[in-house]
């Protein structure tokens, strides 16, 4: 049984963390990740470059549009940035650059953007995003040497090196925002405008 009135939703995405979220809300999906490069997409929208919200917009429409060209039904796309004051972070190459983010992040806030964009037959019908204020307890050397190793290659999957599900958690002194932006999906408002377009009651 599920509220959701309609044909799977399409993800176009890999994400575990997205996909858990929408199941978990009753939302019965199909996976087809979009094949986009994200750096590229940025380069042709310079404008974006200072505006790490705009980025995440952009590169969830850019995703949805791409599944959406070949593929029947609706398509979500999403993207999270993650920006401390003016400079924007990328995933970590490894566990060197993992521990030079941290290393930037302790002791200070930082904003996480996430983005979602749902497309149809190659046109967007709906984008929205939403922000978190995340604050990073001062950390130390030795701290870093142990969350490091036990998080192993997990810290090169998310910007930031960090999950906040997993063990990501032990970095936080305070977190302002709703636990889905967090994750990576402004769920909130998509399940708002599904209820508004007749997908949910």
């Amino acid at each position: 049984m599920t509220l959701w009135r309609g044909e799977p939703l399409v993800l176009a995405s890999k994400s575990a963390v997205r996909r858990t979220m929408l199941e978990a809300a009753g939302i019965p999906i199909a996976i087809d990740p979009a094949d986009i490069d994200e750096r590229t997409a940025e380069a042709k929208n310079p404008a974006v470059k200072s505006d790490p919200v705009a980025a995440a917009l952009l590169l969830a429409r850019e995703k949805a549009l791409e599944v959406s060209r070949r593929r029947a039904g609706l398509v979500l796309g999403a993207d999270q940035t993650l920006a401390l004051g003016d400079r924007r972070f990328s995933k970590p190459v490894d566990a060197a650059a993992a521990r030079e983010q941290l290393k930037a992040l302790a002791g200070r806030t930082h904003a996480l953007h996430s983005a979602a964009a749902v497309a149809r037959a190659g046109r967007i019908e709906f984008e929205a995003a939403s922000s978190a204020h995340l604050t990073v307890r001062p950390l130390s050397d030795e701290f870093l040497d142990a969350y490091l190793a036990a998080a192993g290659d997990r810290v090169t999957k998310s910007v930031g090196a960090y999950q906040l599900e997993g063990l990501g958690v032990h970095l936080f002194e305070k977190i302002d925002g709703d636990h889905f932006t967090v994750l990576g999906l402004p769920l909130l408002k998509l399940l708002a405008h599904f209820r508004a377009t007749g997908n949910l009651p």
